[in-house]
């Protein structure tokens, strides 16, 4: 990931704009209070989290990333905006936050085009839910299967992403329904754009006992 992005991360910003679609709505909804604890994994150049900083300045921000490249341009965007940001590299599959930030639970987890990109991204998901406290929430928009656009489009969109080694996960719905069974949590799901992009908040119960009741 390093080799990749040593230097897409200086540009990284400007081109994604226009096609990494819901990413805002994916922050405004995070409704992140004062000392609500907050972490992306795959955080890259950091835009996400200086975003939500400005909407939410009293949360707990927090940012991993598997690549020290796209760390270094996220810290320095910080430190331009003032903004006071935690960031630490690390594997999604298997995030330690409490070695990180000595932070044990996460009471909003989010994803923002980033399962797509993480090969073992079944892992990524499981591991985010380890993270994530009781009653809180896992928030992710990716990539859809564009299902109500045209076929040429999603011919042309596929071809272009496997160059980044992007890889939209048709499956995301019904892993996510079967985690929210398996968990008693309630899960929103909804397609963005005629499918071009999936949004989904998987809510966790507030207690054990409250899962058990659900399930």
């Amino acid at each position: 990931m390093d080799r990749t992005y040593r230097y897409q991360r200086h540009i990284y910003d400007l081109t994604r704009r226009y096609y990494l679609l819901g990413r805002d709505r994916l922050i405004d909804d995070l409704h992140a209070g004062p000392g609500t604890t907050v972490l992306e994994i795959g955080c890259g150049t950091g835009r996400n989290l200086v975003r939500a900083a400005r909407l939410f300045p009293e949360a707990r921000l927090h940012g991993m990333d598997i690549s020290h490249e796209m760390l270094e341009t996220a810290e320095a965007a910080a430190a331009r905006q003032g903004t006071k940001l935690r960031f630490a590299q690390g594997d999604a599959t298997r995030f330690n936050p409490y070695a990180a930030f000595g932070v044990s639970r996460f009471e909003r987890i989010y994803m923002s085009y980033t399962l797509s990109m993480i090969p073992d991204w079944h892992a990524t998901l499981a591991q985010g839910v380890c993270n994530l406290a009781p009653g809180g929430s896992l928030h992710i928009v990716d990539f859809g299967q564009q299902e109500r656009l045209p076929r040429w489009f999603r011919s042309m969109l596929r071809a272009w992403l496997v160059q980044f080694h992007v890889s939209p996960r048709g499956d995301l719905k019904r892993v996510l329904e079967a985690l929210a069974a398996k968990l008693g949590a309630e899960l929103q799901f909804r397609s963005l754009y005629r499918g071009y992009a999936w949004y989904a908040v998987l809510r966790l119960p507030e207690t054990l006992k409250e899962a058990q009741k659900n399930a």
